[in-house]
């Protein structure tokens, strides 16, 4: 059984609701679910969807944080562009090594999601990189 309330007033639902979802979201509004407690409903944040906490016996619940490092993101790069031809789209930037004038770029999100990408580039003459943090 569902229960749903609407600011303030509570309903229950015999039925469950008219949209199929992956258990993570919530099967009305599409939002990622917080994780079964000890409350006897898991409640959406933003449409107060209450979805029975029985729906999720047996389910595995894994979480895992993974963050990039800077210095072995630039050595891949370093040894993709010793592969083969450089890739990416090519702008006028002069090489501060050789100065020659164009280089390769790539952007990364190197930093937290609420900063600006790194950009990097590479000279096509001489394979120098440099990096930039937009």
């Amino acid at each position: 059984m569902f229960q749903f309330r609407a600011r303030g007033q509570e309903r229950t639902a015999m039925a469950d609701s008219c949209f199929q979802s992956d258990p993570e979201f919530c099967p009305e509004c599409g939002t990622i679910l917080p994780l079964p407690g000890q409350e006897e409903f898991v409640v959406c944040r933003k449409c107060d969807f209450q979805i029975s906490v029985r729906k999720f016996e047996g389910t595995v619940i894994r979480s895992e944080k993974m963050f990039n490092n800077p210095e072995m993101m630039q050595l891949n790069v370093a040894a993709e562009a010793e592969e083969g031809e450089l890739k990416g789209p090519e702008v006028d930037r002069k090489c501060s090594r050789c100065g020659h004038d164009g280089m390769v770029y790539h952007t990364r999100q190197t930093r937290s999601a609420d900063e600006g990408q790194t950009v990097f580039y590479t000279c096509i003459n001489c394979r120098f990189q440099e990096k930039e943090d937009s």
